[in-house]
């Protein structure tokens, strides 16, 4: 059997080399429908990234952060300083990841942005060695199942439909929004129309604890779980909640590293844990979790920040690690983007599972035509 320790030990030991080129860009691409959830909607994503240059070869970061900080408090600008201005100096060649890791540790918070630097200097480390990033985690390449996330709707009638469209896609399950007001009756209309659907919920936390016995009643409707339904910053409060309710509820962004993790885990905060890796440090305090939750019997998938094609190919490879239990949220491209700054795009095959991109690194092509059209801002460093 596979040991997961030695996965992330293999990475953290992994050098990083002399990089001749750095660059910030900040890049806005329109998505084809607003996206909703409870505290925000948006109509494009506007994505920074770190280009890294060094013999001849381009690694690529992305961060997760929104321009706004209504699902996260890190922003693009925010991330944009502080990988300027303390992230990319603690950078040097020759250190290995898992001593930029114990750098980083430094600087309190700011996860998505090291995520980013970490995310490119491991793409730029697997395109050196020629190896596509899931053998450099450790895993052989192979189809992941895909969920779906369907936003807040304006009507009953509109959910129903892209509940229709999703299942006609195969995906294996299918998540919704939910808010105050839009929840139970909207519930029970789309589990009415498909009682036997692998379906959940996301509040992105719109409740709190006085709503429990509101939120007892999604008991009735037999969801593979409930998302993130008290604060954005909550843990021990989502546990008492645990404690009332059959469903098990989901952490998502209550969990920043290992150590929010494995509090949930012993508190009982939570039957599944929602590991995006863009959003807890990156790649290595990825695997350190699903090793944690492993061994806690607890289930892990990999959610989706609305990336571009390169944060949705990390998050690919990622979900080829053994851990990754339930169908993650990398949906195809087309339901977010007419035109993505990659190639080839995400397609889900008619089985409901999605390809692991070929090649070194991410696997996947950055088009420099695209980025330079939806580029809004850009500073080289280097």
């Amino acid at each position: 059997m596979h040991d997961p320790t030695s996965t992330w030990r293999g990475l953290a030991d992994e050098r990083v080399g002399t990089v001749a080129r750095i660059e910030l860009l900040l890049v806005r691409l329109p998505f084809v429908a607003p996206f909703a959830i409870s505290s925000a909607v948006w109509t494009a994503k506007e994505a920074l990234l770190l280009r890294l240059d060094a013999g001849g070869i381009t690694a690529w970061g992305e961060c997760v952060a929104d321009p706004d900080p209504y699902y996260a408090s890190e922003t693009t600008a925010t991330a944009r300083h502080c990988i300027k201005d303390f992230l990319l100096p603690l950078v040097e060649p020759g250190i290995t990841i898992g001593e930029l890791d114990r750098r980083f540790r430094r600087v309190r918070g700011h996860q998505m942005a090291k995520a980013t630097v970490e995310n490119a200097l491991i793409d730029l480390i697997a395109k050196q060695a020629g190896r596509p990033l899931h053998e450099l985690l450790g895993y052989p390449r192979r189809r992941v199942p895909s969920g779906i996330s369907i936003g807040l709707q304006e009507t009953p009638a509109e959910l129903l439909a892209a509940v229709d469209e999703a299942v006609a896609a195969g995906y294996h399950r299918v998540k919704m929004k939910v808010k105050r007001g839009q929840d139970v009756d909207w519930v029970r209309a789309v589990r009415e129309r498909f009682p036997d659907l692998p379906l959940m919920v996301d509040a992105n936390g719109d409740y709190t604890l006085e709503d429990a016995d509101h939120l007892v009643r999604l008991d009735a409707f037999g969801l593979t779980m409930i998302e993130q339904p008290l604060s954005y910053s909550d843990i021990y409060q989502h546990s008492l909640l645990q404690h009332r309710l059959a469903t098990p509820l989901c952490l998502d962004e209550s969990i920043h590293d290992l150590d929010d993790a494995a509090a949930a885990i012993a508190l009982g905060a939570c039957g599944v844990l929602n590991l995006k890796q863009g959003r807890v440090g990156g790649l290595l305090e990825s695997l350190k979790i699903v090793d944690h939750a492993k061994a806690h019997g607890m289930p892990v998938w990999s959610g989706g920040m609305d990336e571009t094609g390169i944060g949705r190919a990390v998050n690919i490879h990622l979900q080829t690690v053994d851990g990754f239990t339930l169908p993650g949220d990398t949906s195809e491209t087309r339901r977010y983007f007419a035109e993505d700054i990659v190639e080839p795009p995400v397609v889900l095959d008619p089985e409901g599972f999605i390809e692991v991109p070929h090649g070194p690194g991410i696997g996947v092509t950055v088009v420099p035509e695209r980025v330079r059209k939806l580029t809004i801002d850009s500073e080289r460093l280097r």
